[in-house]
């Protein structure tokens, strides 16, 4: 299934190469595509209520998840070995880095994305919010290194106050395919004192390619 939105006068031979195999297909959906109409509206950056439940007799799993994509290639993904618990301030920065290697028998495009969960918080916090991705290209056979520098600033939020502040607690990092397909997930604890932001935050997740 291909889906091109508003494809414009050359989205002719844009889907032609895609479906004849002549281009390999990276793109990633930037919204959801629904199972059920029962389960609209419906977004992934919707609270832990807004999940199937008992909260409500509707389902809104979604039938192609935010970020979801497909390639002509495979790729596998290979996470080094956590340490042990991780600690940060709320200050603080940590790198989490993912290895993705091309299993196919063609070149094709993996994308890397790294999604955060705050599972508490002073306000209601979205289940999972993407904080950071990254396009990777490899030919059959070859790997690519992926490291996000991921700060406690990503993790912030406006409080009742109106304050954006960074609040001390657990997180976890979640590398993904899609907001729906989390290969591997990283605990982190922020440590100190709320942290009250100003102009100078950093709200860009860096990431680098090796």
């Amino acid at each position: 299934v291909v889906q091109a939105f508003f494809p414009g006068e050359e989205g002719g031979p844009a889907v032609a190469g895609v479906l004849s195999g002549r281009v390999d297909p990276s793109g990633r959906l930037p919204v959801s595509v629904p199972r059920l109409p029962g389960g609209q509206p419906w977004t992934y950056l919707q609270p832990p209520l807004g999940l199937a439940g008992e909260v409500s007799n509707l389902d809104p799993t979604p039938l192609y998840a935010f970020g979801h994509g497909r390639s002509y290639s495979g790729f596998s993904w290979e996470v080094p070995a956590a340490a042990g618990p991780v600690e940060i301030g709320t200050d603080g920065s940590y790198e989490v880095s993912v290895t993705v290697r091309n299993t196919g028998a063609r070149e094709g495009a993996e994308v890397v994305q790294l999604y955060l969960h705050d599972p508490v918080a002073s306000v209601t916090r979205p289940d999972m919010r993407l904080i950071g991705y990254q396009r990777v290209t490899a030919a059959p056979g070859d790997a690519a290194r992926v490291t996000f520098r991921f700060h406690a600033d990503l993790s912030s939020f406006t409080d009742r106050s109106g304050r954006r502040v960074v609040e001390p607690g657990a997180l976890e990092l979640r590398l993904a395919a899609s907001s729906a397909d989390v290969r591997h997930t990283t605990h982190l604890t922020l440590t100190g004192p709320v942290r009250v932001l100003g102009t100078d935050r950093r709200l860009r997740c860096e990431t680098e390619v090796s």
